[in-house]
């Protein structure tokens, strides 16, 4: 445990930045225990530090501490044995949290739940906050997404520093040092436009993003983290750094604007109309945004080539399913979906196409990534909604600040008519590329026929998917976690088009 000698004022107008670290969960169901807590209280004009906080906790259950969680922050049950209960230390973080302004990354999402969990499990209400400053969403917003994802890690490594420890009190120190940073460079672009031109200081993995006169938003990415083809982005208005320029020379309070990612009861940090809009996750994408230089299909090909159980979606047994992460090929380790501890693949009959095929983004060599739509049964959305369900719980509890996107599209006006995405991956050898799925014609004999196409040509496929042809489907379900979006892709192995 650790704090400073400096008083804490008492009109409460510190900014308190926090982190917590937590267990990670490892089954459906199963929670999340605070294992360390710490705090900064800094000058909200100068961000003097003027008091800081530390300490690991002992979780009721110990056990809970798995090798996945030692994984994710390095705090083993060992460390834990002579710390305090959270009941120990709940006084102290309620007077350090309520009535102040909260600021962290991605706190409004991880963090500030797993604060009032902890104080309902022990029976007391949780403190209140002034205002909250979430610097994940902030910083999207205001910076564009120069360093990637904008993870806290590769932030830090944008700017050179340091590797992320995953403990409290470093990565608060490391979030206000990010945040400087930041405001640094945002003022200087903004004071001088016609010296820093558009995107001279965009990395090839740049996001920014612009305001429309109508104050909406434009969504450049799909699900998956495609990039819009350069006929689309002719349509898109000019992103540039300058944009993003600051108000008055408050270093931190300068970020908070109409525009900004704040919540709260104040004027300053009333930001409802910026919620929502964060809340829709619509993030425009530079230019020169770039995709991962290793081909996305690469890694659905392999998942296909492994030899599967092909199951019709009456035979999937729910409670069978389970999500685990798996050594992944590139290092690290990667969600699969199991089904009785096996791989598996579903035979979908008779989908119907809602929306034809898409060749509205593409990958990092220009060619057009194929999806199209279908109506989803309700057989289906029983199989999808169970997996789309274990492997959300389980991404959100390792740690990833990525927004999860549902595999099964619901709209609220029409939730009564659910549609899913089938990408068609691409096989490329050297300059060629053809189609990986296996496509075949059914004539209403019930006579097969391949289907064989000359190269690759969307234009020669999209006749084959028209809205309202029905196909029978071989599908397996592939998960991703890049440029902050992560959910289920569903890729066809094997279509079957009907043709009567």
């Amino acid at each position: 445990m650790a704090a400073t000698t400096a008083t804490m004022t008492g009109d409460r107008s510190e900014i308190a930045f926090f982190d917590v670290e937590t267990t990670v969960p490892t089954r459906t169901g199963q929670g999340f225990a605070l294992l360390e807590f710490g705090a900064i209280l800094v000058c909200p004009k100068t961000l003097v530090e003027l008091h800081n906080y530390s300490t690991l906790i002992c979780p009721s259950n110990p056990s809970l501490i798995s090798t996945l969680s030692v994984r994710c922050n390095g705090i083993t049950r060992e460390a834990v044995t002579t710390a305090p209960s959270f009941s120990d230390i709940a006084d102290t973080v309620f007077d350090i949290l309520h009535g102040r302004i909260w600021a962290g990354h991605n706190i409004l999402r991880f963090d500030c739940p797993r604060i009032r969990e902890a104080f309902a499990d022990i029976g007391r209400s949780p403190p209140e906050p002034k205002g909250t400053i979430d610097s994940l969403a902030l910083l999207t917003q205001k910076f564009g997404r120069r360093a990637g994802d904008m993870k806290m890690a590769s932030l830090a490594t944008y700017f050179k520093l340091g590797k992320q420890t995953h403990r409290s009190l470093d990565d608060v120190r490391m979030n206000l040092e990010v945040l400087k940073y930041c405001a640094t460079v945002l003022f200087l672009e903004s004071s001088l436009p016609e010296t820093f031109p558009e995107n001279s200081w965009v990395s090839p993995n740049a996001i920014t993003r612009s305001r429309r006169a109508s104050k909406s938003m434009i969504d450049t990415t799909d699900s998956n983290g495609n990039t819009p083809s350069s006929s689309e982005l002719e349509r898109i208005p000019e992103l540039t750094p300058g944009n993003n320029g600051m108000e008055g020379n408050h270093p931190i309070l300068s970020f908070v604007t109409s525009s900004s990612v704040v919540h709260g009861n104040t004027d300053p940090f009333d930001m409802s109309l910026l919620r929502d809009e964060v809340n829709t996750e619509s993030l425009e994408r530079d230019v020169s945004m770039e995709e991962n230089p290793v081909s996305e299909s690469s890694e659905m090909l392999s998942a296909a080539a492994t030899v599967s159980e092909i199951l019709q979606l009456e035979e999937v047994d729910v409670p069978s399913i389970k999500a685990s992460y798996v050594p992944h090929p590139r290092g690290g380790e990667k969600m699969k979906l199991l089904h009785k501890n096996g791989d598996f693949e579903l035979h979908c009959p008779c989908l119907k196409v809602r929306f034809g095929l898409s060749t509205k983004f593409v990958d990092h060599a220009g060619r057009p990534r194929l999806s199209f739509m279908v109506d989803a049964s309700p057989s289906l959305c029983r199989v999808l909604d169970a997996c789309d369900k274990l492997a959300m719980n389980l991404f959100q509890g390792s740690g990833s600040e990525s927004n999860w996107r549902h595999v099964v599209v619901r709209h609220d006006k029409y939730t009564n008519y659910p549609k899913v995405r089938i990408n068609i991956p691409t096989l490329v050898d050297g300059n060629v590329a053809q189609y990986a799925t296996e496509m075949y014609q059914k004539e209403g004999s019930g006579t097969m026929q391949k289907l064989v196409f000359s190269k690759f040509d969307p234009e020669e496929l999209e006749p084959w998917l028209n809205p309202g042809t029905f196909l029978d489907a071989y599908l397996f379900l592939d998960t991703y976690d890049y440029q902050n979006r992560a959910g289920i892709r569903i890729v066809a192995k094997k279509l079957v088009i009907h043709n009567e």
